[in-house]
């Protein structure tokens, strides 16, 4: 988690600098329905790399947005999931989310 020093001033920055990259919005979605698998997640966000969306879970649960729980089985399951911070985030993305069909809508007019 970074420390209050490391955050930017501004409260839309420190957002930002949370959530603000492509792959962890999407990887906000996912994880907003229900907790997923690392191989679910790849397989489900076209494009994105195994390095960029390891990254992105470490960067996100080190900053607590999400939990990672491994459970001891043989092969090993890890689940990724939202923190309460995580669920915090609710409103934002559905307000995306309602933003973007409002958009898309303006062009089928």
């Amino acid at each position: 988690m970074k420390t209050k020093a490391e955050l930017p001033d501004c409260p839309v920055a420190t957002t930002v600098s949370l959530i603000g990259s492509k792959w962890k919005l999407l990887i906000l979605r996912n994880l907003l329905v229900r907790p997923w698998r690392f191989n679910e997640l790849r397989k489900s966000l076209d494009g994105i790399s195994q390095k960029v969306l390891t990254d992105s879970l470490r960067s996100m649960e080190d900053d607590g947005i999400i939990t990672r729980t491994v459970y001891p089985e043989v092969p090993p399951r890890v689940e990724y999931a939202l923190s309460d911070l995580g669920e915090s985030m609710r409103p934002i993305i559905k307000s995306m989310e309602t933003f973007g069909i409002d958009y898309k809508e303006q062009f089928e007019k």
